[in-house]
């Protein structure tokens, strides 16, 4: 069987776009969610100091970040896949002796002359 390097494998293939976009959509949505904490835990938590301006700073710079995240595909940080083909073993290597002749497998009729 010969293995034509174009043709994709099944463990190549990318991502359904349905499972891709509810992935993205979750990771906005937990970005989002810790946006929303950084609001409630900047107005809530007292005395103001140095931690209220580390939550204003996440409440304004998370949407930013959460649109850059949700909108990169995950084929970036997948490792490349590797082909079926590269578990299989080796060719063995063809020996450099010459064949030993064996028995032979032909079998030969030889028709004589009638007397």
């Amino acid at each position: 069987m010969k293995h034509h390097p174009a043709t994709p494998s099944a463990t190549s293939l990318p991502r359904a776009p349905r499972d891709d976009s509810s992935r993205r959509m979750t990771k906005y949505f937990i970005m989002m969610a810790v946006r929303v904490l950084c609001f409630i835990l900047m107005a809530v938590v007292t005395p103001y100091g140095w931690h209220t301006a580390a939550f204003a700073v996440g409440a304004v710079l998370l949407p930013y970040i959460a649109v850059v995240v949700a909108n990169v595909g995950d084929d970036v940080r997948e490792p490349a896949a590797v082909s079926p083909l590269a578990a299989l073993p080796e060719a063995p290597e063809p020996s450099t002796e010459a064949p030993r002749p064996e028995k032979p497998t032909v079998i030969e009729i030889r028709e004589s002359r009638p007397e």
